[in-house]
């Protein structure tokens, strides 16, 4: 069911779980042991319903469909997958020591979007 949305949407649909799940993980801090994947759902719930444009565009039928629901909590299993295995960049490892340097903090990171989370973080400790 969801494979036969158009490309867009699923395109959409995967950009709001990943931009959800970065705002979630900004929330706690990225502190994994407070990870609680019913109010990530939760999160990511009003994200779909007051900023996604494709969740007003899916028919009704599909809004209730178990099979429907089962593919999309597979397609938010393997894109948090993918946001945690994406290895920051050679720039982002660059410039969080930079930061660590100019603020004598030091943050642990382990991915790109965590990177990113710490980089922001770091900048505002500066200014």
């Amino acid at each position: 069911m969801l494979q036969q949305l158009p490309t867009g949407t699923k395109i959409s649909i995967t950009r709001s779980i990943n931009t959800a799940f970065e705002q979630y993980m900004s929330e706690i801090e990225w502190n994994e042991d407070q990870f609680n994947m019913v109010e990530f759902m939760n999160s990511w719930s009003r994200y779909i319903t007051t900023q996604a444009s494709w969740y007003e565009s899916l028919e009704p039928s599909v809004k209730e469909s178990p099979e429907f629901h089962e593919q999309l909590a597979n397609k938010i299993n393997e894109t948090i997958e993918k946001v945690l295995e994406e290895e920051p960049t050679p720039a982002q490892i660059e410039r969080i020591e930079q930061l660590q340097l100019s603020t004598g903090s030091e943050m642990d990171f382990s991915c790109k979007a965590e990177a990113k989370y710490v980089i922001q973080t770091l900048e505002r400790k500066l200014s």
